[in-house]
Parts: C-alpha cells; sequence; structure tokens
C-alpha cells in the first residue's frame, strides 16, 4: 500500500468532516492556538498539509503558511478553501521536499511522521524540517504512543475504537515495527466499508533520537495540545523541538494520517 495510491480522489472526498471527529472545535481548535502562538510573527510550514484541515484555520489566524503534500487529490480539495497565492504547496515527499524561504515553525500534526514507513524515512524527515528553520526555529509533532501493553502474547491486533457504525483496529509486526490500521464503516445496508492505512510506529525516546540526529533539542512534551501532562498512561503526545542551528551527520538537504475523519465518525485521537 503505497501512500499516493491510499489517499486517492476518492479519500481525499471523504476526508473533511466538517466540525466532527478531527474537525470537532475541540480537537482542531487547541492545535490551531497552540501552533499560531509558536509561529508568532514568523512563517509556519506544514507537511503532509492534506485538505487544509489545520492550515486554513491558521492562515485566517494571520499566519502565512506553505505547505507540502504527497497526494494532488488532497491538494485539490484543499484549492476548494484556499487559493495558491493563500497557501502555497509544493506536490513532494515530506522527507525530501523544500519548500522556498525558511521558516520559524515546521509542524507535522495527527501521526502523519508514522506515514514514512522505514526508520531512514522519518530521519530524512526530521532533518528536512531542520532545513527549512531558522536557527532556534520549532519543529512541532503529534503523535500516538504505540499501545503495544494492550497486545498480549500471541495476538497480532488490538480493538482502539467501536462504535455505532465504526470499529478501528490495529495489526502488529511487531518484528518490523510496522502496524496497519483498519478503519471500518457500517450502514444499514449491512454492508461494511474498509479502509487501511500502513504506518511506521515511533517511540517517544526514539523521535527524540531522530531528532538530535537531525540537530534538535527536545523543548516540551505534553499529552495533548492543551498542555496536559505526559504520563505513562498517555495515548498521545505533542512534542516540541528547537533547531540547534546545525545538523549532525548527513547534510540536512535533500505527509493523511491516522484517525477517524475519513469515515464520519467522532473517533478519539489516536
Amino acid at each position: 500500500m503505497r501512500q499516493e495510491e491510499i489517499w486517492d480522489v476518492d479519500a481525499a472526498r471523504r476526508y473533511d468532516t466538517p466540525g466532527t471527529g478531527m474537525f470537532a472545535p475541540d480537537v482542531l481548535g487547541p492545535a490551531v492556538d497552540r501552533l499560531a502562538e509558536f509561529a508568532g510573527d514568523g512563517r509556519a510550514l506544514e507537511f503532509a498539509i492534506g485538505t487544509g484541515r489545520v492550515a486554513v484555520p491558521l492562515a485566517e489566524r494571520g499566519v502565512s503558511v506553505t505547505g507540502i503534500e504527497l497526494s494532488p487529490p488532497m491538494i485539490d480539495r484543499l484549492r476548494t478553501k484556499a487559493d495558491e497565492a493563500t497557501i502555497p504547496v509544493i506536490v513532494g515527499n515530506m522527507a525530501t521536499a523544500a519548500a522556498p524561504g525558511k521558516y520559524a515553525l515546521v509542524f507535522l500534526v495527527y501521526n502523519t511522521i508514522a506515514n514514512l514507513l522505514t526508520q531512514a524515512e522519518q530521519i530524512a524527515c526530521f532533518r528536512n524540517a531542520a532545513r527549512h528553520l531558522t536557527p532556534g526555529g520549532r519543529f512541532v509533532i503529534e503523535l500516538w504512543v504505540p499501545e503495544l501493553r494492550k497486545l498480549p502474547p500471541g495476538q497480532q491486533a488490538t480493538v482502539w475504537s467501536s462504535e455505532p457504525g465504526y470499529i478501528g483496529l490495529d495489526t502488529y509486526d511487531v518484528l518490523r515495527q510496522q502496524v496497519v490500521s483498519h478503519h471500518f464503516t457500517f450502514d444499514g445496508s449491512g454492508q461494511a466499508r474498509l479502509f487501511r492505512t500502513p504506518h511506521r510506529y515511533i517511540w517517544p525516546s526514539e523521535l527524540d533520537l531522530m531528532a538530535q540526529l537531525a540537530g534538535f533539542e527536545l523543548e516540551s512534551r505534553h499529552a495533548d495540545w492543551t498542555g496536559a501532562e505526559f504520563t505513562a498512561e498517555s495515548r498521545s503526545h505533542v512534542s516540541v523541538y528547537r533547531n540547534a542551528g546545525q545538523c549532525s551527520g548527513v547534510h540536512a538537504g535533500g505527509e493523511g494520517p491516522r484517525g477517524s475523519a475519513l469515515w464520519g465518525v467522532s473517533v478519539p485521537e489516536r
């Protein structure tokens, strides 16, 4: 399952669910508030901008937002909300694509760094962020915590959401650190629709090491966008990294997200 094939015209059409799921005000509002604070008077770059769920309200706050996006159909949906002059978008992979200029903020929300399926690609994503940032700029990542404690020996899947008309479950390959999210939706016809997305899950400590390799320092980590304390029971985190102004190792030069918005139901954030 290649990302270009997953986020096709049909997926883009079903992605936006205004007012519900990850578009719900209590989910989206705090994220936009916090990112606007991080951007300040500077420019912001969103990796995997998608249909503009975050970028559009952020731009409406007066923040200059540019995006990188792999899926042309997702960009087409964004263009129904904002034109190229308002939110420029570069078509490409967030691990390698270059946007013009420098930015005070690069952000990657709703677990999308996990859409990069190898550790090398994920490290390249950090280095790409570093290349775009001004010294002292921030790279902000929202990511779920792998739920392996729910996976007893011999079991390969966990159900992470069950609601009327919707079941979400993950199947794990713990040897390769891979997970496939399966989203089942049901209607009155008795038929089910299945949408699957592959991911490489990342532990917070591994994420921090990737950041160090790209010249970042961890500034803060909270359980959500409101600043709740991150604990051993947290299901997700918002991690903020500061650019130290240099990148170690390979030179820094050179996406979609898990969640329920595609299926029009309110599912807890992963």
